[in-house]
């Protein structure tokens, strides 16, 4: 839980922000943009967990049974042609939850980077900090994901990164590559017995507005050097709109790692999703996943068969207005073992309401 201190740091600095948003239109200050977003939401697992918490890979929408606050995000973004840093502090179940091994002053920061473009003429970036991951298609700012909760493979693959990132963008932004030197599997600081950096690649494919192909890595470890473990990642996915009203997501991630007896462990997700505009104001949105696990690398269970877990969801979106969306969501997970307080499926219903400013 957040301590009195760390709650009137919050509210200081959401104060001071609002303040100077009075003077953005000063001519010094035009390049500076202002973003906050607000999430709240409630969920009811049928498995009825008694001390309100969900199942531990999961970390967003965490809370049962009761109405609770998932993310809010206050942003400042500089931008020109040669520089650019990005700035935002979180709070809610998300930062609680998902940055709980972090320093208590590292669980307020959404966001803390400087870019330099390092040519003159072309697009070559080099950005230092605390960054979004260059991982998946899915973010914590749940108004921009195609469905309300997060999929099982991106709550188990990082979202947030510490380190530098190098990236190029083509000619015509069509193609956009990058190479990243991080301080580990989402670390924003290293701890103490970790001193061997690690690394991630991404391609970024744009052949039109309605397509997009991305292919990313990691390479390195999330444990002590003194266990020499290698974690060797990999996140494919398509993104394909071919109208206005129709829309398909197919992803895929596949990682291996060295356990101690020397033998190679393997986690792998395929995910779909489907998406359809049934109005101007309002969306379906279908998905279907599994997650196998079974050495439990990412996700342990102390189970037999490990994490073998496929879902299915849908949601129902409808647009309030421009900034204010709201959301419904049914889901199934169903798993090899018992693994849901003692139940191998697991039923829960979902609403939020988010805006944007």
């Amino acid at each position: 839980m957040y301590s009195n201190q760390e709650f009137k740091f919050w509210i200081l600095f959401v104060l001071l922000s609002i303040s100077l948003c009075g003077y953005s239109q000063n001519d010094s200050l035009k390049k500076l943009n202002y973003f906050a977003f607000g999430e709240f939401y409630y969920s009811y697992d049928f498995s009825n967990p008694q001390n309100h918490e969900k199942s531990n890979f999961i970390y967003n929408h965490k809370r049962h049974n009761e109405i609770n606050t998932n993310l809010l995000l206050l942003k400042a973004n500089y931008l020109d042609k040669a520089y650019r840093a990005n700035v935002a502090i979180m709070a809610g179940n998300y930062a609680e939850y998902n940055l709980a091994t972090e320093a208590s002053w590292a669980q307020f920061i959404y966001e803390a980077n400087i870019g330099l473009n390092i040519l003159k003429n072309r697009k070559l970036w080099l950005d230092l900090g605390i960054i979004p991951s260059h991982i998946g298609f899915e973010s914590v700012v749940s108004a921009d994901c195609w469905t309300l909760t997060r999929s099982i493979l991106a709550e188990n693959s990082p979202y947030y990164e510490g380190g530098a990132k190098l990236t190029y963008y083509s000619r015509n932004d069509k193609l956009v590559t990058s190479f990243l030197y991080l301080n580990g599997w989402q670390k924003i600081s290293k701890l103490n017995d970790f001193q061997r950096p690690s690394f991630g690649t991404q391609i970024i494919y744009m052949p039109s507005k309605k397509l997009i192909f991305n292919y990313s890595t990691f390479l390195g470890s999330d444990k002590p050097d003194s266990v020499m473990v290698f974690r060797h990642f990999h996140n494919f996915y398509m993104q394909y709109e071919p109208t206005n009203r129709m829309g398909i997501i197919v992803g895929f991630d596949m990682g291996s790692e060295k356990l101690y007896n020397s033998k190679y462990g393997i986690w792998y997700s395929p995910v779909l999703i489907l998406r359809s505009k049934i109005r101007e104001n309002c969306r379906l949105a279908f998905r279907g996943e599994y997650y196998r696990d079974d050495k439990q690398i990412i996700i342990s269970t102390g189970t037999k068969n490990g994490f073998q877990t496929y879902g299915l969801s849908s949601n129902f979106d409808l647009d309030i207005n421009e900034k204010i969306l709201f959301r419904f969501e049914v889901k199934m997970l169903h798993s090899k073992d018992d693994i849901f307080l003692n139940q191998n499926r697991n039923f829960s219903l979902t609403t939020n309401l988010t805006f944007k400013l």
